[in-house]
Protein backbone atom coordinates (compact mmCIF):
# COMPACT_ATOMS: atom_id res chain seq x y z
CA UNK A 1 0.00 0.00 0.00
CA UNK A 2 1.09 3.20 -1.31
CA UNK A 3 1.48 5.46 2.55
CA UNK A 4 2.27 8.79 0.81
CA UNK A 5 -0.75 10.80 1.97
CA UNK A 6 0.99 14.67 1.48
CA UNK A 7 -0.40 15.06 -1.95
CA UNK A 8 -3.59 13.28 -1.03
CA UNK A 9 -6.83 15.26 -0.25
CA UNK A 10 -10.31 13.81 -0.08
CA UNK A 11 -13.70 15.10 -0.87
CA UNK A 12 -16.36 12.57 0.83
CA UNK A 13 -19.94 13.75 -0.32
CA UNK A 14 -22.03 13.05 2.39
CA UNK A 15 -19.61 13.27 5.00
CA UNK A 16 -22.40 13.92 8.27
CA UNK A 17 -24.38 10.93 7.40
CA UNK A 18 -23.95 7.18 8.81
CA UNK A 19 -21.24 6.45 6.12
CA UNK A 20 -19.66 9.57 5.56
CA UNK A 21 -19.08 10.70 9.24
CA UNK A 22 -16.98 7.61 9.89
CA UNK A 23 -15.37 7.58 6.68
CA UNK A 24 -13.99 11.21 7.70
CA UNK A 25 -12.90 10.14 11.42
CA UNK A 26 -10.74 7.35 9.49
CA UNK A 27 -9.14 9.84 6.64
CA UNK A 28 -8.58 12.56 9.32
CA UNK A 29 -6.99 9.89 11.97
CA UNK A 30 -4.71 8.98 8.65
CA UNK A 31 -3.68 12.34 8.27
CA UNK A 32 -5.87 13.24 5.12
CA UNK A 33 -6.89 16.45 4.54
CA UNK A 34 -10.84 15.77 4.09
CA UNK A 35 -13.71 17.86 2.98
CA UNK A 36 -17.17 16.94 3.77
CA UNK A 37 -19.84 17.99 0.72
CA UNK A 38 -23.24 17.79 2.13
CA UNK A 39 -26.64 19.18 1.70
CA UNK A 40 -27.91 19.52 4.98
CA UNK A 41 -26.29 21.87 7.60
CA UNK A 42 -24.70 19.60 10.10
CA UNK A 43 -21.60 19.38 12.26
CA UNK A 44 -18.72 17.21 10.74
CA UNK A 45 -16.18 15.35 12.64
CA UNK A 46 -13.03 17.74 14.29
CA UNK A 47 -10.73 18.11 11.82
CA UNK A 48 -13.04 18.00 8.99
CA UNK A 49 -13.68 20.88 6.25
CA UNK A 50 -17.60 21.44 5.84
CA UNK A 51 -19.38 22.81 2.53
CA UNK A 52 -23.06 22.86 1.75
CA UNK A 53 -24.62 22.22 -1.40
CA UNK A 54 -27.81 21.20 -3.40
CA UNK A 55 -26.37 17.59 -4.84
CA UNK A 56 -28.91 18.11 -7.26
CA UNK A 57 -28.04 21.15 -8.80
CA UNK A 58 -25.09 21.13 -10.73
CA UNK A 59 -24.41 25.19 -10.35
CA UNK A 60 -24.89 24.34 -6.47
CA UNK A 61 -22.06 22.11 -6.58
CA UNK A 62 -19.69 23.94 -8.72
CA UNK A 63 -19.82 26.51 -6.82
CA UNK A 64 -19.37 24.80 -3.46
CA UNK A 65 -16.49 23.00 -5.16
CA UNK A 66 -14.62 25.65 -6.46
CA UNK A 67 -11.10 25.97 -5.80
CA UNK A 68 -10.72 22.82 -4.53
CA UNK A 69 -8.55 20.16 -6.02
CA UNK A 70 -9.49 16.69 -4.48
CA UNK A 71 -7.35 13.57 -5.33
CA UNK A 72 -9.93 10.80 -4.06
CA UNK A 73 -13.76 11.72 -3.66
CA UNK A 74 -15.45 9.19 -1.44
CA UNK A 75 -19.89 9.38 -2.57
CA UNK A 76 -21.44 7.97 0.20
CA UNK A 77 -25.02 10.15 0.23
CA UNK A 78 -28.21 9.27 -1.64
CA UNK A 79 -31.91 11.01 -1.95
CA UNK A 80 -35.19 9.07 -1.04
CA UNK A 81 -37.99 9.93 -3.69
CA UNK A 82 -41.13 8.33 -3.89
CA UNK A 83 -40.41 6.02 -6.97
CA UNK A 84 -37.66 4.30 -8.32
CA UNK A 85 -37.89 6.01 -11.70
CA UNK A 86 -37.41 10.06 -9.52
CA UNK A 87 -34.62 7.90 -7.14
CA UNK A 88 -33.03 7.43 -10.48
CA UNK A 89 -33.16 10.58 -12.27
CA UNK A 90 -31.91 12.51 -8.91
CA UNK A 91 -29.79 10.09 -7.68
CA UNK A 92 -27.87 9.44 -10.93
CA UNK A 93 -27.81 13.43 -11.41
CA UNK A 94 -25.99 13.65 -8.17
CA UNK A 95 -23.11 11.72 -8.93
CA UNK A 96 -22.59 13.30 -12.27
CA UNK A 97 -23.15 16.89 -10.82
CA UNK A 98 -20.26 15.88 -8.31
CA UNK A 99 -17.71 13.81 -10.64
CA UNK A 100 -18.52 17.26 -12.97
CA UNK A 101 -16.98 19.92 -10.65
CA UNK A 102 -14.54 17.52 -9.12
CA UNK A 103 -13.20 16.41 -11.89
CA UNK A 104 -12.53 19.92 -13.40
CA UNK A 105 -9.00 20.64 -11.47
CA UNK A 106 -7.96 17.27 -13.21
CA UNK A 107 -6.51 16.26 -10.12
CA UNK A 108 -9.01 12.81 -9.36
CA UNK A 109 -7.08 9.49 -9.11
CA UNK A 110 -9.97 7.45 -7.09
CA UNK A 111 -13.39 7.67 -6.75
CA UNK A 112 -15.18 5.41 -4.09
CA UNK A 113 -19.14 5.36 -4.77
CA UNK A 114 -21.30 3.51 -1.56
CA UNK A 115 -24.58 1.23 -2.84
CA UNK A 116 -25.88 -1.41 -1.19
CA UNK A 117 -27.44 -4.91 -1.21
CA UNK A 118 -30.59 -3.63 -3.07
CA UNK A 119 -28.17 -4.17 -6.07
CA UNK A 120 -29.29 -7.91 -5.46
CA UNK A 121 -32.42 -7.48 -4.11
CA UNK A 122 -34.22 -4.87 -6.60
CA UNK A 123 -35.26 -1.52 -5.94
CA UNK A 124 -37.83 -0.77 -2.56
CA UNK A 125 -40.82 -0.47 -4.94
CA UNK A 126 -40.04 -4.20 -5.33
CA UNK A 127 -37.38 -4.85 -2.72
CA UNK A 128 -36.78 -8.43 -2.53
CA UNK A 129 -39.84 -9.68 -4.65
CA UNK A 130 -39.32 -11.41 -8.18
CA UNK A 131 -36.04 -12.48 -9.35
CA UNK A 132 -33.43 -11.99 -6.49
CA UNK A 133 -30.05 -13.49 -6.42
CA UNK A 134 -29.27 -16.45 -4.07
CA UNK A 135 -27.18 -16.21 -1.34
CA UNK A 136 -24.11 -15.52 -0.54
CA UNK A 137 -24.18 -12.96 -3.32
CA UNK A 138 -21.41 -12.03 -5.39
CA UNK A 139 -19.74 -9.36 -7.01
CA UNK A 140 -19.81 -11.05 -10.43
CA UNK A 141 -23.75 -11.80 -10.73
CA UNK A 142 -25.17 -9.55 -13.21
CA UNK A 143 -27.82 -6.86 -12.93
CA UNK A 144 -31.71 -7.37 -12.26
CA UNK A 145 -34.02 -7.07 -15.35
CA UNK A 146 -35.43 -3.95 -13.13
CA UNK A 147 -34.78 -0.30 -12.80
CA UNK A 148 -32.73 0.26 -10.01
CA UNK A 149 -31.14 4.00 -9.11
CA UNK A 150 -27.96 2.00 -8.40
CA UNK A 151 -27.16 0.65 -11.40
CA UNK A 152 -27.79 4.27 -12.58
CA UNK A 153 -25.09 5.25 -10.39
CA UNK A 154 -22.57 3.06 -10.83
CA UNK A 155 -23.10 3.86 -15.18
CA UNK A 156 -22.38 7.68 -14.07
CA UNK A 157 -19.01 6.72 -12.45
CA UNK A 158 -18.15 4.41 -15.37
CA UNK A 159 -18.86 7.21 -17.64
CA UNK A 160 -16.99 9.69 -15.57
CA UNK A 161 -14.13 7.21 -14.94
CA UNK A 162 -13.75 6.89 -19.13
CA UNK A 163 -13.72 10.48 -19.95
CA UNK A 164 -11.46 11.81 -16.47
CA UNK A 165 -9.04 8.86 -16.41
CA UNK A 166 -9.23 8.12 -12.75
CA UNK A 167 -9.37 4.62 -10.83
CA UNK A 168 -12.85 3.73 -9.16
CA UNK A 169 -14.29 1.28 -6.40
CA UNK A 170 -18.19 0.22 -5.79
CA UNK A 171 -18.73 -0.51 -2.46
CA UNK A 172 -21.82 -2.59 -1.61
CA UNK A 173 -22.71 -2.65 2.41
CA UNK A 174 -25.72 -4.46 3.77
CA UNK A 175 -27.21 -2.10 6.47
CA UNK A 176 -25.19 -0.06 8.29
CA UNK A 177 -24.44 0.15 12.21
CA UNK A 178 -23.34 3.61 12.92
CA UNK A 179 -23.70 7.12 14.03
CA UNK A 180 -25.55 10.01 12.54
CA UNK A 181 -28.62 12.36 13.51
CA UNK A 182 -30.95 12.62 10.78
CA UNK A 183 -30.02 9.98 8.74
CA UNK A 184 -32.79 8.24 6.63
CA UNK A 185 -31.56 4.21 7.00
CA UNK A 186 -30.39 3.27 10.34
CA UNK A 187 -31.16 0.20 11.82
CA UNK A 188 -29.15 0.63 15.05
CA UNK A 189 -30.44 4.32 15.80
CA UNK A 190 -33.38 3.38 14.91
CA UNK A 191 -33.67 0.03 17.31
CA UNK A 192 -32.21 2.30 20.26
CA UNK A 193 -35.10 4.52 20.04
CA UNK A 194 -37.84 1.60 20.08
CA UNK A 195 -36.31 0.50 22.72
CA UNK A 196 -36.21 3.75 24.78
CA UNK A 197 -39.93 4.20 24.05
CA UNK A 198 -40.56 0.73 25.28
CA UNK A 199 -38.71 1.05 28.56
CA UNK A 200 -40.99 4.96 28.92
CA UNK A 201 -43.84 2.90 28.59
CA UNK A 202 -42.95 -0.59 30.04
CA UNK A 203 -43.95 -2.69 27.08
CA UNK A 204 -41.70 -5.73 25.35
CA UNK A 205 -39.11 -4.96 22.76
CA UNK A 206 -41.15 -6.48 19.87
CA UNK A 207 -39.35 -7.75 16.85
CA UNK A 208 -41.27 -5.35 14.09
CA UNK A 209 -40.13 -7.85 10.98
CA UNK A 210 -41.44 -11.48 9.55
CA UNK A 211 -40.79 -15.23 9.61
CA UNK A 212 -37.71 -15.31 6.95
CA UNK A 213 -36.22 -12.24 8.61
CA UNK A 214 -36.27 -14.11 12.14
CA UNK A 215 -35.12 -17.57 11.13
CA UNK A 216 -32.87 -16.51 8.24
CA UNK A 217 -28.96 -16.19 7.94
CA UNK A 218 -28.12 -12.39 7.29
CA UNK A 219 -25.13 -10.04 8.05
CA UNK A 220 -24.58 -6.12 8.63
CA UNK A 221 -21.66 -3.27 8.07
CA UNK A 222 -20.49 -1.72 10.83
CA UNK A 223 -19.72 1.84 9.41
CA UNK A 224 -16.06 2.10 10.61
CA UNK A 225 -15.15 -1.26 8.49
CA UNK A 226 -16.72 0.38 5.59
CA UNK A 227 -14.99 3.54 5.67
CA UNK A 228 -12.14 1.22 6.00
CA UNK A 229 -12.59 -0.96 2.87
CA UNK A 230 -13.12 2.43 0.97
CA UNK A 231 -9.44 3.93 2.16
CA UNK A 232 -8.46 0.23 1.61
CA UNK A 233 -9.55 0.14 -2.22
CA UNK A 234 -8.82 3.70 -3.01
CA UNK A 235 -5.36 3.59 -1.70
CA UNK A 236 -4.33 0.02 -2.65
CA UNK A 237 -1.97 0.49 -6.00
CA UNK A 238 -2.93 -2.03 -9.11
CA UNK A 239 -6.29 -3.14 -7.77
CA UNK A 240 -8.90 -3.49 -10.70
CA UNK A 241 -11.14 -0.80 -10.68
CA UNK A 242 -14.52 -2.90 -9.46
CA UNK A 243 -17.02 -3.71 -6.99
CA UNK A 244 -17.09 -4.91 -3.37
CA UNK A 245 -19.45 -5.94 -1.12
CA UNK A 246 -18.87 -5.04 2.40
CA UNK A 247 -19.80 -6.60 5.25
CA UNK A 248 -18.77 -7.48 8.80
CA UNK A 249 -17.30 -11.13 7.98
CA UNK A 250 -19.84 -12.81 10.49
CA UNK A 251 -23.84 -14.41 9.95
CA UNK A 252 -26.49 -13.93 12.60
CA UNK A 253 -30.06 -15.07 12.85
CA UNK A 254 -32.35 -12.35 14.35
CA UNK A 255 -33.97 -14.84 16.54
CA UNK A 256 -30.35 -14.61 18.22
CA UNK A 257 -29.26 -11.75 17.79
CA UNK A 258 -32.82 -9.94 19.29
CA UNK A 259 -32.66 -11.16 22.36
CA UNK A 260 -29.15 -9.80 23.22
CA UNK A 261 -29.80 -6.71 21.74
CA UNK A 262 -32.57 -6.21 23.99
CA UNK A 263 -30.39 -6.60 27.01
CA UNK A 264 -27.57 -4.47 25.92
CA UNK A 265 -30.75 -1.54 25.54
CA UNK A 266 -32.24 -2.68 28.92
CA UNK A 267 -35.79 -4.28 27.69
CA UNK A 268 -37.50 -7.24 27.53
CA UNK A 269 -37.46 -9.13 24.28
CA UNK A 270 -40.13 -10.30 22.44
CA UNK A 271 -39.73 -12.16 19.28
CA UNK A 272 -41.31 -13.21 16.39
CA UNK A 273 -44.95 -14.61 17.10
CA UNK A 274 -47.45 -15.12 13.91
CA UNK A 275 -47.27 -12.24 11.82
CA UNK A 276 -45.25 -9.08 11.22
CA UNK A 277 -45.90 -6.36 13.87
CA UNK A 278 -43.99 -3.81 11.98
CA UNK A 279 -42.33 -0.53 13.59
CA UNK A 280 -44.70 2.13 11.61
CA UNK A 281 -47.28 0.51 13.17
CA UNK A 282 -46.08 -0.08 17.10
CA UNK A 283 -45.05 3.47 17.00
CA UNK A 284 -47.89 5.37 15.59
CA UNK A 285 -48.74 8.37 17.86
CA UNK A 286 -45.22 8.19 20.08
CA UNK A 287 -44.10 11.49 18.40
CA UNK A 288 -45.75 13.31 21.99
CA UNK A 289 -44.05 10.71 24.06
CA UNK A 290 -40.66 10.97 22.70
CA UNK A 291 -40.65 15.08 23.29
CA UNK A 292 -41.50 14.43 26.62
CA UNK A 293 -38.72 11.64 26.95
CA UNK A 294 -36.39 14.32 25.23
CA UNK A 295 -36.80 16.82 27.51
CA UNK A 296 -37.10 15.03 30.54
CA UNK A 297 -33.57 13.19 29.49
CA UNK A 298 -31.68 16.46 28.41
CA UNK A 299 -31.86 14.52 24.50
CA UNK A 300 -30.18 15.89 21.76
CA UNK A 301 -32.84 16.08 19.63
CA UNK A 302 -36.81 16.08 20.20
CA UNK A 303 -38.10 15.30 16.75
CA UNK A 304 -38.44 11.46 16.60
CA UNK A 305 -38.63 11.51 12.72
CA UNK A 306 -34.94 12.65 12.88
CA UNK A 307 -33.49 9.86 15.22
CA UNK A 308 -35.32 6.70 14.00
CA UNK A 309 -36.26 5.20 10.58
CA UNK A 310 -38.95 3.31 11.18
CA UNK A 311 -40.13 2.88 7.22
CA UNK A 312 -35.86 1.63 6.66
CA UNK A 313 -35.96 -0.86 9.59
CA UNK A 314 -39.46 -1.82 8.71
CA UNK A 315 -38.25 -3.06 5.04
CA UNK A 316 -34.61 -4.57 5.88
CA UNK A 317 -36.73 -7.05 8.64
CA UNK A 318 -39.77 -7.93 6.40
CA UNK A 319 -37.99 -9.11 2.90
CA UNK A 320 -38.63 -12.41 1.87
CA UNK A 321 -35.45 -13.73 1.51
CA UNK A 322 -32.61 -14.21 3.48
CA UNK A 323 -29.67 -12.39 2.97
CA UNK A 324 -25.71 -12.01 3.14
CA UNK A 325 -23.19 -11.60 1.25
CA UNK A 326 -19.85 -13.13 -0.24
CA UNK A 327 -16.74 -11.19 1.06
CA UNK A 328 -14.09 -13.44 -1.35
CA UNK A 329 -13.20 -10.84 -3.53
CA UNK A 330 -11.97 -8.09 -1.32
CA UNK A 331 -10.78 -10.68 1.07
CA UNK A 332 -8.75 -12.27 -1.62
CA UNK A 333 -7.25 -9.01 -2.78
CA UNK A 334 -5.58 -7.83 0.85
CA UNK A 335 -8.90 -6.69 2.73
CA UNK A 336 -8.94 -8.83 5.57
CA UNK A 337 -10.53 -6.51 8.55
CA UNK A 338 -13.45 -7.43 10.33
CA UNK A 339 -16.24 -6.69 12.55
CA UNK A 340 -18.26 -8.95 14.92
CA UNK A 341 -22.02 -7.41 14.62
CA UNK A 342 -22.76 -7.55 18.16
CA UNK A 343 -20.28 -5.32 19.37
CA UNK A 344 -21.02 -2.62 16.53
CA UNK A 345 -24.16 -2.67 18.41
CA UNK A 346 -22.91 -2.59 21.38
CA UNK A 347 -20.22 0.41 20.61
CA UNK A 348 -23.13 2.05 18.83
CA UNK A 349 -25.62 1.88 21.98
CA UNK A 350 -22.41 3.39 23.77
CA UNK A 351 -21.96 6.58 21.35
CA UNK A 352 -25.71 7.27 21.48
CA UNK A 353 -26.10 7.48 25.47
CA UNK A 354 -22.57 9.60 25.53
CA UNK A 355 -24.09 11.77 22.85
CA UNK A 356 -27.15 12.26 24.59
CA UNK A 357 -29.63 10.82 21.61
CA UNK A 358 -31.17 8.27 23.60
CA UNK A 359 -31.84 8.25 27.52
CA UNK A 360 -28.35 6.09 29.96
Amino acid sequence: MNTDVRRRSALVVGGTGIAGRALCRELVANGWPTTSLSRRKSAAPDGVTTLRADLTDPRSVEQALAGTAPTHVFITAWSRRPTEAENITVNAAMVRNVLDAAGRAGTLRHVALVTGLKHYLGPFEAYGTGATRDTPFHENEPRLDAPNFYYAQEDELWAAAERLGFAWSVHRSHTIIGYAVGNAMNMGQTLAAQAALCRAEGTPFVFPGNEVQWNGITDMTDAGLLARQMIWAATTENLPSQAYNAANGDVFRWRWMWPRIAELLGVEPEGYADRARPLEQQTAGKEDLWRRLAGREGLVEADLSRVASWWHTDSDLSRPVECFTDMSRSRGAGFTDYADTLASFAALFDTLRSEKVIPA
